[in-house]
């Protein structure tokens, strides 16, 4: 069962305003906090899981880290990431970063793992879109908004 503030913030979640707005918020406010806290917290989790993906620059070559909601699969063994970018209309800067690099980590729960990224494609992703429609139904707003396919990649302990 879902609860009012679950409910609330998955509505906002899918308007054009949040759109906007979180994108300049969210991350910031989840890399300070998390870097305060020597990687215990990070406050976007409270409605969704998150992890801090620490990838390599496609064309910088410089480290990258990007709180990001993730849906744990496999009893931890791997985890989708959605580039729904909030909706808007460009792919994020780290799907570009994962195409070129695939071996990145995560911070889970606040121990970094090694893992091998991998974007879905076909009946693969087609299974992972429901999954996940159904774990953030405010993804299918996200996807309506934009022209571009959400990519949707799926990280593998190595």
């Amino acid at each position: 069962m879902v609860g009012i503030g679950v409910r609330l913030v998955r509505k906002m979640s899918a308007t054009r305003t949040f759109a906007q707005v979180a994108p300049h918020v969210v991350p910031a406010l989840d890399r300070v906090v998390h870097r305060l806290t020597r990687g215990r917290v990070l406050p976007s989790t409270s409605m969704l899981p998150g992890a801090i993906l620490t990838s390599t620059g496609a064309r910088s070559g410089l480290p990258r880290h990007t709180p990001l909601a993730c849906m744990p699969e496999e009893g931890g063994r791997s985890w989708l990431l959605v580039g729904s970018n909030f909706g808007r209309t460009e792919h994020p800067a780290w799907t570009y970063n994962l195409l070129a690099r695939p071996e990145v980590s995560i911070n889970w729960r606040g121990r970094d793992i090694a893992v091998t990224a991998r974007l879905l494609e076909g009946e693969e992703r087609t299974a992972a879109w429901r999954a996940l429609l159904a774990f953030w139904p405010p993804y299918a707003a996200y996807q309506d908004r934009v022209a571009r396919r959400i990519r949707v990649f799926r990280l593998v302990r190595e």
